[in-house]
């Protein structure tokens, strides 16, 4: 049954979203799980050119009084503010948290000891089996931008990495080996999640993945032909979106 959080809720629901209510009353059957990959769905953004909102989502999703449980799965940046604040408010908001620190690893990109035709620094950011396609001119010509920041003080590249994938698939079965969960809503499109998503099905579980289309992989697409369902988060957009945006 839905019953709307805020009063807000309600007016949306009253004015333009019944029928999106009334989809989703139907597709989530029985006691609810849902996972939610935030590190997957934050650059959904970009292609929306709209932000999901932690807070009105929550609200939005409680409103549902079969689901049971909203996990969500976000890394933690130390000693940096704004993640430790983002932190917090999804812990006051009363998600079930699951955080780890991110790690952040760094890559040399020092070219004062390469040839132009190297391809040693290329290695660790473009598959081999594209460098290998690539002209000599073109290898001479990334090398040369990578001397272009080396000569602006530049050395090394850091990238961030934090992955949920082990985790989510992790619990998603854990609730299935315990029995709590009818339906998984899973907010990613991810395709390290095929095998447990493909493992749920064939144990004739409803599993619905809540995404944007062109941002589901290919092998979750696939096994729509097995059962996945795939919710469009477009439909609730003026549900969960920074209320500036809506």
């Amino acid at each position: 049954m839905f019953i709307a959080k805020t009063s807000k809720i309600k007016k949306i629901s009253k004015e333009n979203g019944t029928m999106i209510v009334n989809e989703l009353t139907q597709l989530l059957a029985g006691n609810v799980g849902v996972y939610i990959d935030y590190a997957n769905i934050r650059p959904w953004s970009e292609y929306l050119n709209w932000h999901v909102d932690l807070k009105r989502l929550k609200q939005f999703l409680d409103s549902f009084d079969n689901i049971k449980s909203v996990k969500i799965y976000i890394g933690t940046l130390i000693g940096d503010k704004s993640s430790e604040k983002l932190i917090k408010e999804i812990k006051r908001l009363h998600y079930e948290l699951r955080t780890k620190s991110v790690k952040i690893m760094r890559f040399s990109i020092d070219a004062s000891s390469i040839s132009r035709q190297s391809t040693d620094l290329l290695k660790q950011f473009i598959r081999l089996t594209l460098i290998r396609k690539y002209e000599v001119a073109t290898i001479e010509y990334l090398n040369d931008k990578f001397r272009e920041l080396n000569a602006r003080g530049e050395y090394f590249l850091e990238d961030r990495k934090c992955n949920f994938d082990v985790e989510i698939g992790r619990d998603m079965l854990i609730d299935y080996d315990q029995n709590k969960v009818n339906t998984y809503v899973l907010w990613s499109g991810d395709s390290d999640f095929a095998e447990p998503i493909s493992h749920l099905l064939n144990s004739g579980k409803k599993v619905i993945l809540f995404a944007t289309s062109r941002r589901v992989s290919r092998e979750l697409n696939d096994l729509r032909n097995y059962g996945l369902l795939i919710f469009d988060i477009r439909k609730i957009k003026k549900f969960i979106c920074w209320r500036r945006e809506l």
